[in-house]
């Protein structure tokens, strides 16, 4: 299951990859894909040290084609100075890395988030994932890996609040599309991440 927030021009939306009756292959290769298409900037927590090297990983085991995401300016020279897999560079951002001042050591999304206001883990943990993927509760595992997605993305717009990228206006602004979005949306996980949603 891959979860991502996805913010545009268009607008903000939700969304996994992974539906059950597909296999493992085709969600990595539409991640993948994406990348290829959108070139978005990606944020994670700890995902250079855990999720970017599982799906290169599982990748390369399926033999999916990625070649935005292993592109470092051979042929696109605007890539050898911002692409995914240099640690570095903002068109991949991992906050628990950066907020860690590239230190090693950051902080749990569940334990910045909550001290932030926000929901944290909902439903299970990482280490809670291949147990319920083994006894079949996938949808289980779509809600933890969105709310997830959600909480990294209220943190992702703290950041850059407080480095000054958005105006507490405009980062009022941004959350309001997001809650927005969720009220619509209805699903019991999303009904308890907005009651958890205290700021």
């Amino acid at each position: 299951m891959i979860s991502c927030v996805l913010r545009s021009d268009e607008g903000l939306r939700v969304f996994s990859l992974g539906e059950p009756e597909n296999d493992e292959r085709s969600a990595i290769q539409r991640f993948f894909e994406g990348l290829n298409r959108y070139v978005p900037q990606m944020v994670s927590w700890n995902g250079r040290g855990f999720d970017l090297p599982v799906l290169a990983m599982r990748g390369l085991i399926h033999g999916v084609t990625a070649a935005c995401f292993w592109d470092t300016g051979g042929d696109n020279k605007d890539f050898k100075w911002s692409n995914y897999i240099n640690r570095f560079h903002d068109r991949h951002l991992d906050l628990m890395d950066v907020l860690s001042i590239y230190g090693g050591r950051g902080s749990p999304l569940d334990d910045v988030s909550k001290l932030s206001g926000f929901p944290g883990k909902m439903g299970m943990d990482g280490a809670e994932v291949w147990p319920a993927y083994r006894k079949g509760e996938i949808a289980a595992i779509r809600d933890y890996c969105e709310t997830d997605c959600a909480n990294t993305y209220l943190m992702y717009l703290r950041f850059q609040m407080m480095r000054c990228v958005l105006t507490q206006e405009r980062y009022a602004a941004e959350c309001s599309l997001l809650r927005n979005f969720l009220e619509k949306r209805g699903e019991p996980h999303w009904k308890e991440f907005l009651s958890l949603w205290k700021t």
